[in-house]
């Protein structure tokens, strides 16, 4: 999203105070971090070969053949290239997709693309449209100067109240990715009004949206407990929602002490948002009014029958668009094109891993190690590592059944696990490379939005490392659940 027209992303990148000593320091720790998820996804195949488990000792093990190594090793080369050179990986991705997929698999264009997230793409697409128009009407700033007086100005509490409001609409039903995409854009621009870390507010929205995901009424809570029922072992949905409402709670808590201690709260030299008009000086008029309305209209369509985001938003959209006819391609400009193109991109290409089937030979590694416990981290590190990149609700329905085994020749708490790989799958698309992530890069200001794809690369790097390790440590050693 674009508060101001035609402003160019190179020279505000290149020339940011902030950007240029730290480059290079910056490119190594996100290679390590690359490096770090690289080695985590192979280490089940590793230990899976080293430490063959005694379940069933007279079948062969199942090893990771080359048709599934060298895809998975492209995908390293491409972070690579893209954290070097400013490169789109999305176009990286559907290259690769065409080059593994056509000259590897044999696959049509058709078969290839058909894992291509049209849904994602189209929800992108209408919420920068529609709020691209709401940013350059002045209705954005009439948000945020309510949500200033909301908190009477201790901005720093604004992150919480946007956590409660997303954990609010996803427990009453809302899709992850749709309370992100109706809350982002007030959000993202009142942290740069307030001069709150993007990434910070961000990273609450996504987690307070994962935070009430679970909950009896959500969409994610009722397939988890249809798929352990049915797989027969049934968890407790009242249990999930508070273990996923507790994790994303404490990872936000701990994402400001980090931030904190790294002098990364406030993003800029000081931390009065003096650039703000005062409190109650903007009132809403003419396009605001109607803007307004229509985002009303938006959570009714949204929450109350359950439309699609994507549709609702060019709806709403194309009627702004109607009213103000001679800024209309200017509003096309500000759908988030380089957005569309990284999560298509790469959503397209990891749908060819799992076609290979590369994530379920390295999950049927991980249960041949034999320590139950260690299968469940092995697990939640795998599912992490690969929703950070892929669909969550898909890894989901693969993993929690592949749980019955490891449950049903143990003594761990169904709930307690199904909960932690549950968690460990979402709690981690706080990744560019998810929807989540990639709405908070999509509503980032046009000439920053460079930035803060890489600062929140770097910050679900840290979440794919800690968050698994934390959902496991809290909910399937201890036995609560």
């Amino acid at each position: 999203m674009s508060n101001t027209p035609q402003r160019t992303l190179s020279p505000a990148v290149e020339h940011t105070p902030e950007d240029r000593p730290g480059r290079p320091r910056r490119r190594r720790r996100i290679l390590l971090v690359l490096a770090a998820l690289a080695v985590l996804g192979l280490a089940a195949f590793v230990l899976g070969v080293v430490l063959p488990g005694p379940a069933a000792p007279t079948e062969p093990e199942q090893t990771m053949t080359a048709i599934q190594i060298i895809p998975l090793i492209i995908l390293v080369v491409m972070f690579v290239v893209a954290t070097r050179w400013p490169l789109n990986i999305g176009v990286m991705g559907l290259v690769a997709s065409f080059g593994v997929g056509y000259f590897m698999l044999g696959m049509t264009d058709k078969e290839i693309l058909a894992e291509f997230p049209a849904t994602i793409v189209l929800t992108i697409i209408g919420v920068t449209y529609f709020f691209s128009m709401a940013q350059r009407n002045g209705t954005i700033d009439v948000i945020v100067q309510a949500c200033v007086r909301l908190v009477r100005g201790r901005t720093l509490m604004l992150p919480w109240v946007f956590f409660l409001m997303a954990a609010a609409l996803t427990a009453l039903g809302t899709f992850s990715p749709a309370a992100v995409a109706l809350l982002a854009p007030a959000a993202i621009g009142f942290a740069y009004e307030s001069r709150i870390h993007p990434v910070l507010m961000g990273a609450f929205i996504i987690n307070g949206a994962h935070a009430g995901g679970f909950s009896p009424l959500s969409v994610a809570g009722v397939l988890v407990h249809d798929i352990a029922q049915e797989n027969g072992f049934p968890i407790s949905q009242g249990a999930l929602f508070i273990a996923s409402f507790a994790v994303n709670l404490i990872l936000s808590v701990l994402t400001v002490v980090v931030l904190a201690l790294l002098g990364k709260l406030r993003d800029g030299a000081g931390s009065h948002h003096t650039g703000m008009p005062a409190p109650g000086t903007i009132r809403p008029h003419g396009q605001q009014i109607l803007t307004l309305m229509l985002i009303v209209v938006m959570l009714v369509c949204t929450l109350g029958f359950h439309m699609p985001i994507g549709f609702v938003a060019l709806s709403a959209g194309l009627l702004l668009a109607l009213i103000n006819i001679k800024e209309h391609q200017t509003f096309i400009g500000g759908i988030s094109w380089s957005t569309v193109l990284l999560v298509a991109g790469m959503i397209t290409y990891v749908s060819l891993l799992q076609h290979v089937g590369v994530i379920d030979t390295l999950a049927e590694q991980a249960l041949a190690l034999g320590a139950p416990l260690l299968i469940a981290l092995v697990l939640c590190y795998v599912i992490g590592v690969g929703s950070a990149f892929a669909s969550s609700t898909a890894l989901l329905t693969a993993f929690i059944p592949m749980a019955g085994p490891l449950l049903a020749t143990s003594t761990l708490s169904a709930s307690g696990t199904v909960a932690a790989l549950a968690i460990a799958a979402t709690v981690v698309d706080v990744s560019p490379f998810s929807t989540d992530g990639a709405l908070v890069v999509a509503n980032a200001r046009e000439d920053d939005r460079q930035r803060v794809y890489r600062q929140l690369m770097i910050y679900a790097g840290g979440v794919v490392l800690a968050a698994p390790l934390l959902a496991w440590a809290l909910l399937v050693p201890t036995g609560i659940m």
